[in-house]
């Protein structure tokens, strides 16, 4: 078990105080603070799940306002769910919510402990406690990457996993488990940054063994890969040429996105737009071209396209080319 100075009781009360005053003062006024309902506050940290939080505040309002309820999700068809989600890539995360949704609606009520929520699909220990403290006052702690990252810094050392989570447990104001489980999070994303911490305006610095302490040294580099990728754009009578991805795909099954043009494009035809595009560890050069080969695909009238789930990079170019 990890040992320090801030895991003194005493240091425990003084710390508490000084994040959650810290916290209560400076929190970024976000669409989901301050919400005590358990449906919404599923869809926030699902949503921030690997996307930012500048993307997931203006998507989440969008999304509530198509799906206001559990049972509107629940009652819903698995493509409109992915039309709503279109632009937040991990789609599992869509379909999981949306499985989640119809096992909560068919039981009639809504799990209020963390060890009832980790039973609903594709619902982890984090999501699972996040919750439950927030809506529920559950007691519960909650460790994320953020999370992590500040209770290492307070060590001083790199901790297991399984340390974190004891350590957020012993540390948690058990009176406001989901403020004090939020400021926590807010605390790793805007102070106590990944390279570079601000510490002068952290709130419990005084309890840090780090100080500004960065990764350790020999951290592997994850070198980026490039890469260019040409696509189709056509319209013709009001109507735009769209394929559907395989259902059985890996990535991103039975989502709609524009014809690929197969191997290199030659001639002089210019690109229609060009644009930059990153997935995970691979950044694209993508060129939409006016013509070419037509491989196959569907006319899908121009009025109907915003209401398919368009893949985020799809849903980027139309939204370049006006189209949404």
């Amino acid at each position: 078990m990890m040992r320090g100075a801030f895991l003194d009781s005493g240091l425990r009360t003084q710390f508490r105080r000084e994040l959650l005053r810290w916290f209560g003062r400076e929190k970024r006024s976000l669409p989901w603070r301050g919400e005590r309902d358990a449906y919404r506050i599923l869809v926030s940290e699902i949503m921030l799940q690997q996307t930012r939080v500048a993307v997931v505040t203006n998507r989440y309002k969008q999304f509530l306002r198509k799906f206001p309820s559990v049972s509107r999700l629940a009652r819903a068809n698995e493509s409109s769910v992915l039309a709503a989600w279109s632009g937040l890539g991990y789609y599992r995360r869509a379909r999981n919510l949306h499985a989640a949704a119809k096992h909560i609606h068919s039981n009639d009520r809504f799990p209020t402990s963390a060890a009832e929520l980790a039973q609903l699909p594709g619902i982890g220990r984090y999501t699972a406690a996040a919750v439950a403290s927030i809506a529920f006052g559950e007691p519960v702690a909650v460790v994320d990457g953020n999370v992590k990252r500040v209770i290492q810094r307070l060590a001083g050392k790199e901790v297991s996993d399984d340390t974190c989570w004891k350590t957020a447990q012993e540390l948690l104001e058990l009176g406001r488990p989901g403020d004090f489980n939020q400021a926590m999070m807010e605390l790793g994303a805007t102070i106590c940054l990944p390279a570079t911490p601000v510490c002068t305006r952290c709130p419990v610095i005084g309890f840090c063994k780090s100080r500004g302490t960065t990764a350790r040294a020999g951290a592997p580099v994850v070198r980026r890969k490039t890469a260019t990728l040409s696509y189709l754009f056509v319209r013709r009578n009001g109507a735009v040429l769209l394929e559907q991805r395989p259902k059985n795909a890996s990535l991103m099954p039975a989502m709609w996105e524009l014809p690929l043009i197969k191997g290199s494009h030659k001639g002089n035809n210019q690109p229609l737009l060009k644009l930059r595009h990153s997935i995970t560890t691979t950044d694209y050069t993508i060129l939409v071209f006016s013509r070419g080969k037509e491989y196959g695909g569907k006319w899908i009238p121009q009025d109907s396209v915003s209401r398919l789930p368009l893949t985020g990079l799809a849903r980027k170019i139309l939204c370049r080319l006006k189209l949404l």
